[in-house]
């Protein structure tokens, strides 16, 4: 499956380079919703409310009402992740409170799923060089998506996977990495980070991987069209 991606900032929909850099500016969310119109799902991201400097809630409710949504960036309390699913939102992600120093916040992901049905949470494995990364990608853990992996499993329905080092890049992906991860899980995986083409996309799904798009899509390089069909023909 292809799910497009809409990440907010400053009340706009942008796109960044390893989740630092601000590369563009895409349409207005009701604009993007209209293009993303051909696909099951659209993945929001509220990356103000991930890194700590205030949220874009208002516009997260805007397009949560008006089309099937995975949404995350700052989900970190049970309340919140409840507030999102009664919105109406599909899925929840949820990355940095899901860790601790140590590894999974068993206390918080034991509160989360009393809160929330464990099939509405995707929990965010997003590693940089091999790590972790939380915080809106600007701390590291001491450990790897592989180590915590199958240990996650009793709290969510799935996982997503942003391989950080080639994020937003268009240089590609590591596929070895998201084939690791296959291995080590029977949950749902959405891959994220570096897909460029067609065939990185054919790649991940004869692995049973699905793929979040976006630079790839917001410069051209892939056609949202030529996606819809790929799509369409699953």
């Amino acid at each position: 499956m292809i799910v497009p991606c809409i990440d907010l900032m400053g009340g706009k929909v942008v796109q960044l380079v390893q989740g630092r850099d601000k590369a563009l500016e895409g349409g207005s969310p009701q604009e993007m919703l209209d293009q993303f119109a051909a696909f099951p799902q659209i993945q929001v991201i509220d990356l103000d409310a991930a890194i700590g400097n205030g949220t874009n809630s208002e516009l997260v409710e805007y397009i949560a009402r008006r089309s099937v949504t995975r949404v995350g960036g700052g989900v970190r309390t049970a309340e919140r992740a409840k507030a999102l699913v009664e919105l109406g939102v599909g899925r929840v992600i949820v990355g940095t409170a899901a860790f601790n120093a140590h590894g999974p916040n068993y206390p918080f992901l034991e509160e989360l799923t009393a809160a929330v049905p464990k099939e509405r949470i995707l929990i965010a494995l997003d590693s940089k060089e091999g790590k972790i990364v939380v915080k809106g990608w600007r701390e590291a853990t001491t450990f790897t998506a592989e180590e915590v992996i199958e240990q996650m499993e009793p709290y969510c329905g799935g996982f997503l996977c942003t391989y950080v080092d080639k994020e937003g890049m268009m240089q590609g992906t590591d596929l070895n990495w998201f084939r690791r991860l296959r291995a080590a899980t029977s949950h749902e995986i959405t891959a994220a980070g570096g897909i460029t083409t067609l065939e990185d996309i054919e790649a991940l799904d004869a692995i049973r991987v699905d793929a979040a798009l976006g630079m790839a899509i917001y410069t051209g390089r892939l056609n949202l069209a030529e996606l819809a069909r790929w799509q369409q023909a699953r």
